[in-house]
């Protein structure tokens, strides 16, 4: 790229010269014309070898929000978190920890099922799919099972299931824009069972995805079963942001600091935060504890905007993103990871 770089420098140089030059000193010597614009020829050659090799970043097209359909119902039948009435999007302060057999084994119950419906739902990845289908089916499999897809109404959100394609990092809104060969995909799913949030997401591939791009996926992938490797009783919660970090620097991604893990169980999000960073926060993984690890890498800088819907995050440099997250347990001895099938 540089030799092109620099033949483009070139061009918009010589380019002024001739008109400058020929009115100070007048008529130009032919061997001089000759030179000067052998020197433009070769530059608009260089010019030309820099869009072909930027051609394919031009093709990849950033997103736009495609038409966003009505939400879906929900049976009367099924319980709802209470947030969505209120259209609200709350924090609990106090941690999730499920010291009775029964209360786990729901907790188990709603993350086996929040994992079960995302494997189907990146069995429907491919090309021409819209991620409103791929909501709608999200949904129908959700309600089917007697749970309510959390997202819906949570702070308003209006549908089932987060599909964040490419660039955007997280919360994408699923719309009608078609999948198309060479993206990724992040499914988020969570949904609320007898009274208990089982929330996952993963990755997926569209056709034929770049090395460079699956690397990030895989790299955000490894870096997250790592950090549920350190977790158990006693260990400091911000072991996980350390562990995290390491893997971003060594594969020199981005890590996004802004978006956290969580406490999940009868509540969708509360304490403690989990950073994915670095960081001093205080605070131990405690036995019979719940939360999620779910890091963002980034292809470029870990910087982002936020489109009018004040849902969907997107990078700023327009480089691609990728998000994997596991709802884990803290047990007596270790932990046990509740959305793996």
């Amino acid at each position: 790229m540089k030799p092109c770089l620099h033949s483009a420098r070139l061009l918009a140089a010589h380019s002024h010269r001739p008109y400058s030059f020929t009115q100070q000193h007048g008529a130009r010597s032919k061997a001089a014309r000759s030179s000067c614009l052998s020197l433009t020829a070769h530059a608009r050659k260089g010019l030309q070898e820099l869009l072909t090799l930027r051609k394919p970043e031009q093709d990849n097209i950033l997103l736009k929000q495609g038409n966003v359909s009505r939400r879906l119902p929900v049976p009367d039948s099924i319980a709802r978190p209470s947030y969505v009435q209120l259209q609200e999007s709350p924090w609990g302060d106090d941690y999730q920890i499920h010291n009775t057999k029964e209360a786990r084994d729901k907790m188990r119950a709603a993350c086996r099922l929040a994992a079960e419906i995302l494997q189907m739902a990146g069995g429907l990845v491919k090309p021409g799919v819209t991620t409103d289908f791929i909501d709608r089916k999200v949904h129908e499999m959700a309600v089917a099972n007697g749970a309510y897809p959390s997202p819906l109404g949570y702070g308003g959100f209006p549908k089932s299931v987060c599909t964040s394609v490419n660039e955007c990092l997280c919360h994408g809104i699923p719309d009608s824009r078609e999948l198309r060969d060479g993206d990724t995909i992040n499914i988020d799913v969570t949904v609320y069972l007898n009274g208990y949030h089982g929330d996952t997401s993963s990755m997926f591939r569209v056709g034929n995805v770049s090395e460079a791009d699956w690397n990030l996926c895989t790299v955000t992938e490894a870096a997250r079963d790592a950090a549920i490797t350190a977790c158990g009783p006693g260990v400091p919660i911000n072991r996980i942001g350390q562990v995290i970090q390491e893997f971003a620097d060594k594969h020199k991604y981005g890590c996004v600091k802004e978006m956290v893990g969580h406490g999940v169980g009868t509540v969708f999000h509360c304490a403690p935060p989990i950073f994915h960073t670095r960081n001093r926060e205080p605070g131990t993984m405690q036995p019979w504890q719940t939360f999620t690890i779910e890091p963002i890498f980034t292809a470029g800088a870990p910087r982002h905007r936020t489109w009018k819907d004040h849902w969907t995050m997107v990078t700023k440099d327009g480089q691609r993103a990728a998000q994997y997250e596991h709802t884990i347990l803290i047990t007596d001895k270790g932990h046990e990871i509740l959305t793996k099938l």
